[in-house]
């Protein structure tokens, strides 16, 4: 049997005050006074993303003259909600923060489920259409 001693380097990315915490609690860059770490891009993606929902929301209001909440508005929900859920746990670790949008995260994926699988969603309406094309061409 031979024995080959292992070979094997590290990179030590963890390096000042934060070497406990790791690279993603890792202060990137200052701005407006406010240290910005990894965690906190994603915390402000997130919450860019939940937000901008209503710009989508309004927007489809406006086009259509009446309340109305797009599937876009679904799929952002849910992405913004994720990654705040993923900042309040990993990121920040704030009970708080995560029960605030574990809620809306779940109600926001049902929604998003019904606007895509149930009884006025987009793929039941597209079945229905092609159902009714083929009665029309059959004929």
């Amino acid at each position: 049997m031979l024995d080959l001693p292992l070979l094997a380097t590290t990179v030590d990315i963890t390096l000042g005050p934060d070497a406990e915490q790791g690279f993603m609690h890792r202060e990137l860059f200052v701005l407006l006074g406010a240290s910005v770490s990894p965690w906190k891009l994603i915390g402000y993606l997130g919450v860019l993303l939940f937000a901008s929902r209503w710009v989508v929301q309004l927007w489809a209001t406006t086009k259509h003259r009446k309340p109305t909440f797009p599937i876009l508005f679904w799929i952002l929900s849910v992405s913004g909600s994720l990654m705040l859920l993923a900042y309040f746990i990993w990121g920040k670790n704030d009970s708080v923060g995560i029960l605030a949008n574990a809620f809306p995260f779940t109600i926001a994926c049902y929604n998003l489920y019904l606007a895509i699988f149930g009884h006025e969603g987009v793929l039941h309406l597209k079945r229905e259409r092609e159902a009714a094309e083929r009665e029309t061409s059959a004929k």
